[in-house]
């Protein structure tokens, strides 16, 4: 089988015996950059047989300081994530920020994901749900997993029942998130559910206005997201973390995957 799919996995996708991934750099930084992790990403995938959706942010709206990197241009990013889907034939997810954005991206990709911190702002998930393309909310860092049934619904309620929900921590204190495991199977009742295990190692607010990170827990987060049953795992890869222009503090280095996705199947296989 090859695992790099040629069209979008929908809710009936979702595999008990297997995880799918969500992968790629944080923002668009060039073309070569994308390709170069799309190519190793979906080289992996395939020899693991696990499904694979490229992801990269055309824009970074959510950022500490006004210098902080935002992108290269919004059509520019977006034509790049799409030479990807076309390139190495694998469905691509991006962020958007506001209700204008969503019919612009949905013209290149087929996963319109919601910013944590805007998954209650009903315009912009209605925005999303009219593109017919799969929507995947995160989970705020202030909201509990019950609440987050209203957000799938006002998804449905539009029209659309292609969603996913995301967990991706909750604020303890000011300078960090915490994963409350209970909260898989409690959204897994509303929509598959996808564990983001890089931004859940955030840490933000710090007084170099730069987000700091814990990398070396990645493993750690996402053995025990497959333990209990998550959908899909979501991370953010760069071959070089250091050099990123966004969110470096905790992205995986590129070539650390690998024996990461061999150790998830073992996980995921031990429990099926």
């Amino acid at each position: 089988m090859n695992a790099s799919l040629t069209h979008l996995p929908h809710i009936r996708f979702v595999d008990k015996n297997n995880f799918f991934l969500i992968a790629g750099p944080c923002v668009v930084e060039s073309k070569d950059l994308l390709f170069e992790v799309a190519e190793k990403v979906s080289a992996l995938c395939t020899q693991f047989e696990i499904p694979y959706i490229f992801k990269s942010s055309y824009r970074k709206a959510n950022r500490s300081r006004v210098d902080s990197f935002t992108g290269i241009g919004d059509e520019l990013a977006l034509s790049y994530i799409k030479a990807v889907q076309e390139k190495y034939h694998l469905p691509v997810l991006t962020d958007v920020h506001t209700a204008e954005e969503c019919a612009l991206a949905a013209q290149y990709v087929d996963v319109l994901q919601i910013p944590a911190f805007l998954c209650r702002q009903t315009d912009l998930l209605i925005a999303a749900a009219k593109t017919q393309k799969v929507v995947n909310i995160k989970k705020g860092q202030f909201v509990n997993p019950e609440s987050m049934q209203f957000a799938v619904q006002k998804v449905k309620d539009s029209g659309n029942d292609k969603v996913w929900l995301t967990e991706r921590g909750s604020m303890f204190g000011y300078t960090d998130l915490v994963v409350d495991f209970r909260g898989i199977p409690t959204m897994r009742a509303f929509a598959p559910t996808v564990m983001d295990v890089t931004h859940s190692l955030q840490q933000p607010n710090q007084t170099s206005g730069v987000t700091g990170g814990l990398p070396n827990l990645i493993e750690t987060i996402a053995k025990a997201s497959i333990a209990v049953g998550v959908d899909g795992i979501f991370l953010e890869t760069h071959p070089n973390p250091e050099l990123a222009k966004s969110d470096g503090a905790n992205m995986l280095s590129l070539d650390k995957l690998e024996p990461l996705l061999e150790k998830l199947i073992k996980v995921r296989r031990a429990i099926v």
